[in-house]
């Protein structure tokens, strides 16, 4: 920094629920690392970032809503915060606006922002899911972002094609935690031992038990009658237990229930395939070399808007890897017999255990970042380098 600015480099960051807080943390970390000046942070965000010095406008909880009526119910609120956000950023005047995922309440905050600070540098920490579902989102991004910060190899170049502002990959948080995920050698030998493990992942959020545990317990007494015994574990968190065991104790065959992540990772490293609704944790299963089958229901109404899907898949490992090696069972298709006869060949030594385990091991390479370091340093490197473009650093990053 040069003598005549001494104040640190100010750092704005708007995180709207626990995983955009666990990302905001760890971006603060390696900001504070590469940026040879001091770096104050303002703002919105939970716990985490907190504890790492930031001093939240407000509870992360106001705004951690998901699910249409849940919104509406707390609509006049999170119109508030948003406002009130924006606000707070103006008269902080930082050097940089970075947003954290929650794009329902983080990209208004940022177009606020952009439409009275026209010149401040905004960066997006997790893309909107614009490879998916409304793809026109990216070219509007434009208008309000400088640069997304993908967590998926894939998103630069969906930017690009979609007319979208500048995509750096930074890398998934996940692959951080390739230790945690991959098995030991007396967990890979449990792997391969009978009775074979099966973990069995409904979802963490209540819509999706209450969708998919009656057609995941269905496709475990399928399962149990064509091969025979196995052992099942049900990985699940506190808000949801009370329902996940009710739900559970009409299946045919009873899992055991393990609470938290290590218990969950602990399961993943020794089952020998999954059933999964979709999302990050079909992510994880893939990682640890899991062979799984993904499935997922939706309401009535959601449904009619699958036309709008613009994606072969909807399961992250996937669309990583270009193709469809994990089957995946939407709606109709999500009952105890498909599911069932979609599980079987991958819990024995068959060719579609073998394309699956074969299709996994190339995520690594897949996902593997240039230098091998870590997602939040790529991330901090991406803002300092929006800022420089922006002509915001005043001694250089």
């Amino acid at each position: 920094m040069s003598g005549a600015a001494a104040r640190p480099l100010r750092i704005a960051l708007v995180a709207g629920e626990h995983s955009g807080d666990q990302l905001g943390f760890k971006l603060m970390r390696a900001l504070r690392a590469a940026c040879p000046e001091e770096v104050a942070f303002s703002g919105v965000g939970g716990e985490a970032m907190e504890a790492e010095g930031l001093k939240s406008l407000f509870p992360i909880s106001d705004i951690a809503v998901m699910g249409l009526l849940p919104v509406l119910a707390r609509l006049p609120t999170v119109l508030k915060r948003i406002r009130e956000t924006a606000a707070a950023v103006l008269a902080e005047r930082p050097d940089a606006l970075v947003i954290i995922d929650s794009p329902d309440f983080t990209h208004r905050v940022a177009r606020k922002v952009r439409k009275a600070l026209p010149d401040l540098p905004i960066v997006d920490y997790v893309s909107p899911t614009v490879w998916a579902w409304r793809p026109g989102r990216a070219k509007a991004m434009l208008a309000y972002v400088d640069c997304v910060l993908g967590l998926l190899p894939f998103e630069p170049e969906a930017y690009q094609r979609l007319g979208g502002p500048r995509c750096v990959y930074v890398g998934h948080p996940l692959i951080e935690r390739l230790d945690a995920l991959r098995p030991n050698d007396d967990e890979a030998r449990r792997r391969d031992a009978e009775p074979p493990i099966v973990v069995v992942l409904p979802g963490s959020r209540r819509s999706e038990i209450r969708r998919l545990m009656a057609d995941f317990g269905g496709a475990l007494g399928a399962l149990q009658a064509a091969i025979g015994p196995f052992a099942a574990i049900l990985p699940t968190l506190p808000h949801v237990e009370e329902e996940v065991r009710a739900r559970a104790a009409l299946w045919p065959v009873a899992p055991r229930i393990v609470l938290g992540e290590a218990a969950k990772y602990e399961a993943f490293r020794t089952a020998r395939a999954a059933l999964a609704a979709s999302g990050t944790v079909t992510l994880e299963l893939a990682l640890a070399g899991v062979p799984l089958v993904g499935a997922y229901k939706v309401s009535v109404l959601e449904e009619q808007l699958r036309f709008l899907i613009k994606v072969p898949s909807i399961l992250l490992p996937n669309l990583i890897l270009a193709g469809r090696t994990i089957p995946e069972k939407l709606q109709r298709d999500c009952n105890p017999a498909t599911l069932s006869a979609e599980l079987a060949p991958i819990l024995r030594d068959s060719p579609a255990r073998a394309a699956q385990v074969e299709a996994l091991a190339r995520l690594d390479a897949a996902m593997r970042l240039p230098d091998g370091g870590a997602p939040s340093a790529h991330a901090a490197r991406a803002v300092l380098e929006t800022i420089a473009a922006r002509g915001g650093l005043r001694g250089g990053a």
